[in-house]
């Protein structure tokens, strides 16, 4: 009898190990949302890193950089190659007035990209390719078009494994969910999904038809600053 609990005993315990184990391993892989957490355990700074996917965009991406050069905060542009080929002046611009240049995607075409990890790997290089010709330098950051929730993990670990981090977002203006009916729709937005955050990566898009994200970038910046939050890169 005792035998036979001994040995259930140790079974349950070796199980509850090793559930342990594949649960911190989980919690270390190098996502955004662990990147953020992490930092809000070991310091009480708030942060935050304002992200712009899907440009650059002759008509809304200068506002943005005149945005931020004004209130003197950098940011993270995540960009689609295709749009940067026709338009490298705001590239550099971007990499030249401080802000990160990183990759999103060459051809922001679900169905192609995600097709294999070769594929997906390939679309990278192009766009990252690109970059390093426009500013000289290759980004070590990537944003999954869509993100990387629900993503098979042999394309998350084929961007790991590539040498890149992958960064998702906590926060949103919700600019790409739907036809917004004004900035201040955006910047509630902003401030609705990163209540309570002490370390917020909030998604916006500065492509062509984002006519409101500008103005909206400007009260959420005076709103993290009013509230005591520090601005970062990736």
């Amino acid at each position: 009898m005792n035998k036979r609990y001994f040995a259930a005993a140790a079974t349950i315990l070796a199980v509850a190990i090793v559930v342990m184990w594949l649960a911190n391993s989980l919690l270390m892989q190098p996502t955004a949302f662990s990147f953020a957490r992490a930092d809000e355990r070991e310091t009480v700074k708030k942060t935050v890193y304002l992200t712009f996917d899907d440009g650059p965009s002759d008509r809304i991406t200068p506002k943005i950089l005149d945005v931020l050069k004004d209130e003197d905060v950098k940011a993270t542009f995540f960009i689609i190659g295709a749009q940067a080929e026709i338009r490298r002046g705001l590239v550099r611009r971007e990499f030249d007035e401080g802000h990160t240049v990183a990759v999103h995607s060459y051809t922001h075409r679900y169905r192609d990209i995600y097709r294999s990890p070769e594929s997906l790997i390939a679309d990278i290089d192009r766009c990252n390719d690109l970059i390093e010709n426009i500013t000289g330098r290759r980004a070590e950051v990537y944003r999954f078009p869509g993100g990387s929730y629900g993503l098979r993990g042999e394309l998350i670990t084929a961007v790991t494994e590539h040498g890149l981090r992958y960064v998702d977002w906590n926060a949103s203006t919700r600019d790409a969910e739907a036809e917004p009916e004004s900035a201040e729709s955006l910047y509630l937005s902003a401030v609705a999904t990163s209540a309570d955050c002490n370390n917020v990566v909030l998604l916006s898009h500065d492509s062509t038809s984002k006519t409101f994200t500008p103005e909206a970038t400007r009260r959420i910046i005076r709103y993290y600053k009013e509230n005591g939050y520090v601005f970062d890169v990736f």
